[in-house]
């Protein structure tokens, strides 16, 4: 939904089941008509979605596209994000670093993402500029060498530019301006804005560059604007909070060097301040979050520099005494505590008020995914856990 005449507000629906397309939109079909009338009663209601790469391609088969076209129009709901980063199934199996698979230096993944571009061009509607959040290239632990590593950023920047054309071509055809909003996460091979800056100035750009002058006989200056006209970036707070980076200097890094935004996820992270005399109780509560399915990567801020531990039973192994640490697991950003644990809330109000001053992204979509794994004492149900976000976040807005 559109809020303030600024930002078009919504939830990421890679928190419903969608393996396939029935499933998808057997789950949209339950979930999102009560939350539409609980939040946007009377106006249009944006939708994030998701669709799983065996999803996407049953949407093109037989008339599965005009008819949730259709159902979309009846039921006075939009499309203006998607979220590209999961390919596979994202529930009820284990995902961890297999979010990541294919990742992009495989035709797998490009052509997942064309396809996703082609539907959303599709199904968005005039005047609304639309984007699709994809992952970070790859997973940093897959490239252990700065060799390897060099190389991936090379075919990924490459592929990248194949979006760029595509996303190009779209625009000079239909007007429709779309993006493709790269999303920085802990061990990801971008996970923080200095990695982020990097890329663009050592790989994409560079590389870009070239490609665009063979293809569309563009000369530098005009192809790197090009490139970072449609190669955006999707700020997760949870995950820019977890890299202990205030929203602040991120994004004038950003907007210095000519990087977008293209949506910022609301999301809020897990928050573990030590106290010696509460340290059995903080360990039992963050042991609560220790679940099998996702990856809870978990950071710690020392003198100079942010320390990964690649997953939540690496720390709960080791309990260490630390200050602070901060964990990939994504709660409700409605709650500030949750028990002896705390969450990084504060970020996503930093990011608010800077939203209020320097209007950098139209795009707000809320992606709390974990409902299904939250400790029982959190879990609700879930359509009035999506409609208390929403409207938690519409108060602030």
């Amino acid at each position: 939904m559109l809020v303030n005449n600024s930002y078009h507000l919504t939830y990421c629906t890679n928190i419903h089941p969608g393996s396939n397309w029935e499933s998808t939109f057997n789950s949209l079909q339950e979930f999102v008509p009560g939350i539409k009338r609980e939040v946007a009663h009377d106006v249009p209601f944006g939708l994030g979605l998701r669709l799983s790469n065996i999803a996407s391609e049953e949407l093109n088969e037989g008339n599965h596209l005009a008819e949730f076209k259709e159902w979309l129009q009846k039921n006075g709901v939009y499309v203006f994000t998607m979220n590209g980063f999961p390919y596979g199934n994202f529930h009820d199996v284990r995902v961890k670093d297999n979010v990541h698979a294919p990742d992009w230096t495989t035709n797998e993944r490009v052509d997942y993402t064309k396809r996703l571009f082609d539907q959303l061009a599709s199904l968005i509607p005039e005047g609304i500029e639309g984007g699709i959040s994809t992952s970070p290239i790859s997973y940093k632990y897959w490239h252990p060498s700065e060799d390897d590593r060099h190389k991936t950023f090379e075919i990924a920047g490459r592929n990248f530019v194949q979006i760029v054309l595509q996303l190009h071509h779209i625009e000079h055809n239909s007007k429709k301006y779309l993006h493709l909003d790269i999303e920085p996460e802990p061990d990801g091979l971008l996970e923080n804005t200095e990695e982020v800056l990097h890329f663009y100035k050592d790989y994409l750009v560079p590389i870009g560059t070239k490609i665009l002058y063979e293809k569309l006989n563009l000369e530098a200056a005009e192809a790197e604007l090009l490139i970072k006209r449609y190669i955006t970036v999707c700020y997760d707070i949870c995950h820019f909070s977890l890299a202990y980076e205030e929203p602040e200097t991120t994004f004038l890094e950003f907007a210095n060097a000519g990087i977008r935004v293209g949506k910022i996820q609301v999301s809020a992270a897990l928050k573990i301040i030590y106290n010696e005399a509460r340290k059995d109780a903080i360990w039992e509560s963050l042991t609560r979050f220790d679940e099998p399915t996702y990856l809870h990567q978990v950071t710690e801020k020392t003198t100079d520099q942010v320390k990964t531990y690649s997953d939540l039973p690496v720390v709960l192994e080791q309990r260490n005494t630390f200050s602070e640490l901060r964990a990939h697991f994504h709660v409700p950003i409605f709650l500030e505590k949750f028990g002896e644990l705390f969450s990084t809330q504060d970020h996503i109000v930093k990011v608010i008020d800077y939203l209020k001053i320097n209007k950098i992204s139209e795009h707000l979509e809320i992606e709390t995914y974990t409902w299904d794994v939250l400790p029982k004492e959190l879990k609700r149900d879930l359509s009035e856990s999506i409609v208390r976000e929403i409207n938690w976040l519409k108060e602030k807005v």
